[in-house]
């Protein structure tokens, strides 16, 4: 069995979503690792339980007029604009919340030093997909074993969904130059290695996989049933 590191044309926020779902659908026994490569326009992703007119009222707060989507896992807003953005794919019996807080650990030894894991106990209502009455804001809201600066500022978070036996995990790296600073990236593929003992082998994706999350980004993603389904 190969275990992917998969690399991608420039995608915009819809594709990506799809596209993650698919290698889900596809390849549910298999790790697949995925750095989003982003078209150069900026995007929003929400969570999977968010009220629409939350989210349009964030957008204009923002005053943002890019693309957004809502994603298939949970968690709150996150705007693209130079993190690095990337989802993890991986069959696994454990809980989410153990997961997050065992992959997140080892991500912050990989960082370095300069990285902290939040780990006071999170009140419950910094999960819901509404806050205060706005919609949750993942990078406003820190919640139990994301990671932070020294200086206390969150700089990764991420949103986990369960399909049958299979997690997929998507992230955000949010630090200056996340997305052209090598270093990043080397940090995180080591997190992987560790976490799940495998080493991946670098691949780009199968036509046919991006046709067919083409084709689930147009009749689903980019619609307004799926963006207002909340």
């Amino acid at each position: 069995m190969t275990h992917l590191l998969i690399q991608t044309p420039p995608l915009n926020v819809c594709q990506h979503m799809a596209l993650d779902e698919t290698f889900v659908r596809l390849r549910p026994d298999e790790i697949t690792l995925r750095f989003y490569h982003w078209t150069d326009s900026p995007a929003v992703t929400f969570g999977y339980a968010q009220f629409i007119r939350e989210i349009r009222q964030t957008l204009a707060q923002h005053a943002f007029t890019g693309d957004y989507c809502r994603r298939p896992t949970g968690g709150g807003v996150v705007f693209h604009t130079d993190d690095l953005t990337f989802s993890l794919i991986f069959p696994s019996a454990q809980k989410p919340t153990d997961i997050y807080a065992q992959f997140h650990t080892i991500i912050q030894h990989t960082l370095g030093a300069q990285t902290q894991r939040f780990s006071a106990k999170t009140p419950a209502a910094h999960y819901a997909p509404s806050f205060q009455g706005h919609a949750n804001a993942c990078f406003s809201n820190p919640v139990q074993n994301d990671l932070l600066s020294g200086s206390g500022h969150k700089i990764l978070g991420g949103a986990i969904r369960r399909f049958g036996p299979t997690i997929l995990y998507q992230g955000s790296l949010q630090l200056p130059r996340a997305r052209t600073e090598v270093l990043y990236k080397k940090a995180l593929l080591e997190a992987v290695h560790y976490f799940t003992g495998e080493k991946l082998s670098a691949r780009a994706a199968d036509a046919p996989i991006l046709q067919q999350a083409d084709t689930l980004a147009q009749t689903q993603y980019a619609t307004a049933t799926w963006r207002e389904k909340f």
